[in-house]
Parts: C-alpha cells; sequence; structure tokens
C-alpha cells in the first residue's frame, strides 16, 4: 500500500507476513490512537519506535511489508497512519462475533470488553443456563446453545468466542466451524483440534501470562 504526497492509496504489496510483524500491528494501532487523540499531528519513526520501545527501523521494516507510508523529511501522519493500520487489521469489514457460554468469563467480556472499538459487532451469546437464556446481558440477547446451528445459519457469524468448559470446547469449536465461523477467541485453556484448516485459532492463556510474570519477578535481585 503506498501513498501519494496527497495521502492517496495506489498500491499494496502481496507477501507473506511474519505472526510477529501481525502481533505489533495492533500496538501501532493503540499508540497512533492515543496520538490522534492528543492532538500529534505528525510523528517520526525514531519518535514512535520511543514510545512503543522498538527501534526506528523496526518500525520501517514492519511498516514496509504493507507499503510506504511515510514522507521524507516530514515523518508519519498519525491520522492517516492510524487508519491504514486499521484498514490493514480489517477493521472496517464489519466483523461479527458471538460468545459461547455466558457465565462469569463470558459475562465479564460481553459487559467489559468493548468489541466495537476492535472492528467486531457483538450480535448474541449462548449458554445452557435456564437461568440465562432468554435474557440479555448489556443489550446482547442470550440463546440455548441448542438454537446455535439455526442461528448460524441465518446469521453469518467471523468469530466464536469461548468461554466454555474445556470438556466442550472441541464439540462447540466444530458446531461454530460447521455453521461458517472462521476464528474461535479461545478461552478454554485447551487446545482445540480444529478439522478445518482455513480456521484461524487464537489461543488466550492467562496462566501463561501470570507465569511468564512470575518468572520475570523471580530474577529481580
Amino acid at each position: 500500500m503506498t501513498l501519494t504526497k496527497e495521502g492517496t492509496i495506489i498500491g499494496m504489496k502481496k507477501e507473506k507476513i511474519s505472526s510477529a510483524v501481525i502481533r505489533r500491528l495492533p500496538r501501532y494501532y493503540r499508540h497512533l490512537s492515543d496520538l490522534a487523540q492528543s492532538g500529534v499531528v505528525r510523528i517520526s519513526s525514531s519518535a514512535l519506535g520511543e514510545a512503543m520501545n522498538l527501534t526506528a527501523s523496526q518500525i520501517r521494516q514492519d511498516l514496509s511489508c504493507f507499503g510506504e507510508f511515510g514522507q521524507q523529511g516530514y515523518g508519519y501522519n498519525v491520522t492517516n497512519l492510524r487508519d491504514e493500520v486499521a484498514n490493514i487489521l480489517g477493521m472496517s469489514q464489519m466483523h461479527t462475533a458471538i460468545v459461547m457460554g455466558a457465565g462469569n468469563l463470558g459475562r465479564a467480556l460481553i459487559e467489559n470488553f468493548r468489541f466495537d472499538l476492535s472492528g467486531f459487532h457483538l450480535t448474541a451469546a449462548f449458554d445452557t443456563d435456564p437461568e440465562l437464556i432468554g435474557r440479555e446481558i448489556a443489550g446482547t440477547p442470550v440463546y440455548s446453545v441448542d438454537k446455535l446451528e439455526e442461528y448460524l445459519a441465518q446469521n453469518p457469524v467471523s468469530v466464536g468466542v469461548l468461554t466454555v468448559p474445556q470438556n466442550v470446547a472441541n464439540s462447540i469449536s466444530e458446531q461454530l466451524i460447521a455453521g461458517g465461523v472462521k476464528g474461535i477467541w479461545n478461552f478454554t485453556n485447551s487446545e482445540l483440534q480444529i478439522s478445518d484448516p482455513h480456521v484461524v485459532v487464537e489461543n488466550i492463556h492467562f496462566a501463561d501470562s501470570l507465569l511468564a510474570l512470575s518468572y520475570w519477578i523471580s530474577e529481580v535481585p
């Protein structure tokens, strides 16, 4: 993706992007959003790198995977670059999501996580608890898991958010995949056995993060 002096997109590179670069893109978006909200109009790769604890060359290398965004002697237009990173991340594609499991963790995500700020529209939640079925959590309707197949047939869903018990994680995943879901945000702390190679799974392991923190603080004198 290349920008003219006026900021017009005139192309995009076609190449394999490493997962490490993809993992950094949300950080770029977050920092650029903060800068834009603070009224910063432009920024150099050195200044952006300092804010993100990255080198200027790393930032230039990452962004070059997708095109040429900066201008010699000017740096990056903060708003334009933020919007381009958002497009790269697919935030304008109107993704939809459903939560599987409306217990403590599922409820916490529904009530507190801003799916919309990441380009997702949360449309529904599913559970087996009769006390939850038929109710709404923060405006999100909760349906019976028995209605999942019917719901997916009538409502295209991009991502299923798994907060179900481990013993049903794989079976629920297969139901989601059969219904056309292409991505799974997995909070179950179990490794899913996915039959479709085209389905993307993002595993969130809270314990892994905490244990890594445990290591680092144990190394502190």
